[in-house]
């Protein structure tokens, strides 16, 4: 079992992850006519989860973006006190796929994760409306953990998941997004709670007002670390994040995130974000 503040990590960095992917990368995709070409260009952005102050999680998130097919990876990783004084972990999310006028559609998507000196990998395939896993190691839950075809069904890997959800404008927080693994099965719930002026924004660069989202997780099924009144009180306890525009699109970028914790305050916020136009060579080396 995980100590509880790596716990709340870890649950922080996943929900930072779904919102970023979701609210940032396809919102770009979706802002013109949906299936239109779009120019092949590289976005990058960091982000980095902090509590009391000191640093814990860094997420480097690298998007290729050409014509109507993405290519997305992401790498997490401890640092300062968290890699310090805990288990070693390091983990590295791909998904790719292509956009038409019904939204992102999915080719795959594959996640390679190290604990202590204990590696997973697990990559899903998508075809006809199903989905084929492939786990090394092989996953043998016990029946209790033991994740059901109807389960499974209209879930995706992590990134597709967020990848799927679209950009949504000023709704893009009312929606529940089912994410899967590979061991563990939830729904990600996201909902409005209100806005705030972006002129008292402790955020630079922002322009107009903030939207203002909580997120809650739900389990579903499979195997999980805490026991399942841990997870109920877990519920209560939102994560809040903030959705500003910061440049002359209608995207809404998450620009930070707060979680209350029995330890104290999770705070998330961006590092930096770039764009750059894609080479010839890195286009050629986009998944499809």
């Amino acid at each position: 079992s995980k100590p509880p503040l790596e716990r709340d990590f870890m649950r922080f960095r996943k929900a930072l992850l779904t919102v970023a992917l979701s609210m940032g990368i396809t919102g770009g995709l979706t802002l013109t006519t949906p299936g239109a070409a779009q120019e092949a260009r590289q976005v990058d952005i960091s982000y980095e989860i902090t509590f009391a102050g000191l640093s814990g999680f860094r997420i480097d998130l690298t998007a290729r973006l050409n014509g109507t097919k993405y290519d997305v990876e992401t790498r997490t990783f401890k640092e300062g006190l968290l890699r310090a004084v805990t288990i070693h972990y390091d983990g590295r999310n791909r998904a790719w796929g292509g956009f038409t006028a019904a939204g992102a559609q999915p080719s795959a998507g594959s996640l390679s994760i190290i604990v202590g000196d204990k590696p997973r990998t697990w990559i899903a395939q998508y075809a006809g409306g199903a989905m084929k896993e492939t786990h090394n190691p092989e996953w043998k839950p016990t029946p209790q953990q033991s994740i059901s075809d109807d389960q499974k069904r209209g879930s995706l890997d992590p990134l597709s998941a967020a990848l799927s959800v679209g950009f949504a404008g000023d709704g893009a927080c009312d929606r529940t997004v089912p994410s899967n693994d590979g061991k563990r099965r939830i729904d990600v719930i996201l909902k409005k709670v209100g806005m705030e002026s972006g002129a008292t924004s402790d955020v630079p660069g922002v322009q107009g007002d903030l939207l203002v989202c909580e997120i809650y997780t739900k389990r579903v099924a499979g195997e999980f670390y805490d026991a399942p009144k841990e997870a109920e009180t877990e519920r209560e306890r939102p994560i809040k994040i903030w959705l500003a525009r910061m440049d002359q699109t209608q995207i809404r970028y998450p620009v930070k995130m707060e979680a209350r914790t029995g330890f104290g305050t999770l705070r998330g916020r961006t590092l930096s974000f770039r764009e750059r136009p894609l080479t010839p060579e890195e286009s050629q080396a986009m998944r499809h």
